[in-house]
C-alpha cells in the first residue's frame, strides 16, 4: 500500500439529513449488495485457517477458489497489486483497459465504468457507499465527483483514517491499520443496519501489512483471523436487515493478490501463488461458472445481476468479466492467431443455447471515449465450442465480440 502522510485529515461521514434517504423503508424485498476487500490472502491461507464467519458465509452460499492477474503471458497481463485488483473487480477489467498499474493510480481510464457508475446510471436514488481504511479507493478509483467518472457522489462514506496521526498514532508495528479497519467495520455495521445502502464496499488493510511484515507466521495468521471477526459484525448486520425487513443481501468477500510462495512477503508478479484469490459468498443463485475458478473481474457483473442493474450497452460491450450470479450462456472465451485467420473458441454454460453472434473491429476508440464500428462476421452455432475465420480487413489489432442472446464478451488479438 501507500505511505502514509504525517497530516490529518477530517474525516469524511455521511449519515444523517445530509445523506438521500434509503429506500428500504418504501420498497421491501428490495436487493442489496456489499463487496468485502480483505487485502493480500492467497486461498491457500484461508483454506488452512479456522475462519468461522467466512465458513457460516460460505455455508450460506459458496466457496471457491479464484484469479487475478489477467492473462498471464497475454495481452491482459496485470499486476497483483493492491489498487490494481480493486480496480479490477469494481470496473470488471483488466489492467490493459482500466489503466491502473500500480498504487500510485496516476491515469485510471474511467471510460470503462466501475460498479458504482453503473449503479448511479440505473437509478440516482440508489444509496451508494464506501467504508476504507484507504482514501484513495474513493477519490481516484470510483473518481468521486470527477468529470471524466461521471461526476458521481456516495451517499455514505467513511474513510481517510490513514491520515488521523491524533486519533491513530502511526508506529512502526502498523497495529495501527488494525485499530482503523476496526473502526471501518463499525462505522459499515452500523450503516448496514440503520441505513441499508443499496451498494456498499468495505475495504480492510491489515491483513497485508503483517503480510509484508512477517509473510507467512503466526502474526499473519492472527490478522487474518481478526478480520473474519471484524467481517461477522458486517454479517450479522445484514442477517438482522434480512430477518426484520426481508431485503435480498449479497455479501460477496475476496481478496486482491496472494503472495510469494518463497516467503509469503511480496507480491506483484505473476506466480500461481501470487495470482490465487478466492470468493466467499452468501447467494444462493450462483452458476456453474462459480465452480470454475472464477475471475477478479467476475465480480462486478455478478453485484450487478443481483442488484438488477442494466449494464450500459458500451461498458457492457468492453466487459472481461462472466457473472457468476444469474444465468449465463458461454465462458472462457479465447482468441488466437493462426497465419491470416484467428480462432476463437468458448466453454458452453448453457446446453439449450442454439447459436453465437461473432462480430470483430480493427479499432480501440472506446478507450479514448469514442465508439468502435464492429463488423459481423457470422452467427455460429454455440455447440461448436471453436470458430475459425479469416478477417476481410488485415490488421496487427482486433477485438473480437461475441454475442449471445444474454451476455458479452470479447478478446484482443494482436500480432
Amino acid at each position: 500500500m501507500q505511505s502514509v502522510s504525517k497530516i490529518s485529515v477530517v474525516l469524511v461521514i455521511c449519515f444523517m439529513a445530509a445523506c438521500k434517504p434509503t429506500k428500504q423503508e418504501q420498497v421491501l424485498s428490495k436487493p442489496k449488495a456489499l463487496f468485502i476487500i480483505v487485502d493480500g490472502i492467497p486461498a491457500d491461507v484461508i483454506e488452512k485457517l479456522e475462519l468461522p464467519v467466512l465458513n457460516e458465509i460460505a455455508t450460506a452460499g459458496g466457496y471457491t477458489r479464484a484469479y487475478t492477474g489477467g492473462l498471464r503471458d497475454g495481452y491482459s497481463k496485470t499486476p497483483t497489486i493492491s489498487a490494481t485488483g480493486y480496480n479490477s473487480l469494481i470496473t470488471g477489467t483488466w489492467a490493459n483497459k482500466h489503466n491502473v498499474w500500480d498504487n500510485d493510480i496516476a491515469e485510471p481510464n474511467y471510460n470503462y465504468w466501475n460498479i458504482f457508475r453503473v449503479a448511479e446510471a440505473n437509478d440516482a436514488n440508489l444509496t451508494t457507499a464506501i467504508f476504507s481504511t484507504w482514501l484513495d479507493n474513493r477519490t481516484k478509483l470510483i473518481g468521486e465527483g470527477l468529470t471524466a467518472a461521471g461526476s458521481i457522489k456516495l451517499d455514505l462514506k467513511y474513510d481517510s483514517l490513514e491520515y488521523d496521526t491524533v486519533r491513530f498514532p502511526h508506529k512502526a508495528d502498523r497495529i495501527y491499520i488494525q485499530q482503523i479497519d476496526e473502526a471501518v467495520v463499525t462505522t459499515a455495521a452500523k450503516a448496514v443496519a440503520d441505513h441499508a445502502p443499496d451498494l456498499t464496499w468495505v475495504y480492510l488493510e491489515f491483513t497485508d501489512d503483517m503480510g509484508h511484515m512477517h509473510g507467512d507466521s503466526p502474526q499473519y495468521y492472527d490478522a487474518i483471523k481478526a478480520a473474519d471477526a471484524q467481517i461477522g459484525k458486517i454479517w450479522q448486520a445484514i442477517k438482522e436487515r434480512e430477518k426484520n425487513f426481508k431485503e435480498d443481501w449479497l455479501i460477496v468477500i475476496t481478496t486482491d493478490h496472494g503472495r510469494d510462495v518463497e516467503t509469503g512477503k511480496h507480491h506483484g508478479g505473476q506466480s500461481d501463488r501470487e495470482r490465487l484469490t478466492w470468493i466467499t459468498t452468501n447467494s444462493k443463485k450462483l452458476n456453474s461458472h462459480f465452480n470454475e475458478t472464477p475471475a477478479m473481474v467476475d465480480i462486478m457483473p455478478s453485484i450487478a445481476n443481483h442488484l438488477n442493474l442494466a449494464i450500459p450497452e458500451p461498458t457492457k460491450v468492453e466487459l472481461d468479466g462472466v457473472p457468476f450470479i444469474g444465468a449465463i450462456d458461454f465462458s472462457t472465451l479465447k482468441a488466437s492467431r493462426e497465419a491470416e485467420e484467428i480462432l476463437i473458441e468458448w466453454k458452453l454454460e448453457n446446453p439449450a443455447l442454439d447459436s453465437l453472434e461473432v462480430y470483430i473491429t480493427t479499432t480501440n476508440n472506446f478507450s479514448t471515449g469514442s465508439a468502435d464500428q464492429y463488423q459481423k462476421v457470422k452467427t455460429i452455432a454455440a455447440s461448436e465450442l471453436s470458430f475459425r475465420f479469416k478477417p476481410a480487413v488485415k490488421s496487427g489489432f482486433y477485438k473480437v465480440l461475441v454475442k449471445s442472446p444474454t451476455q458479452y464478451l470479447n478478446v484482443w488479438v494482436g500480432e
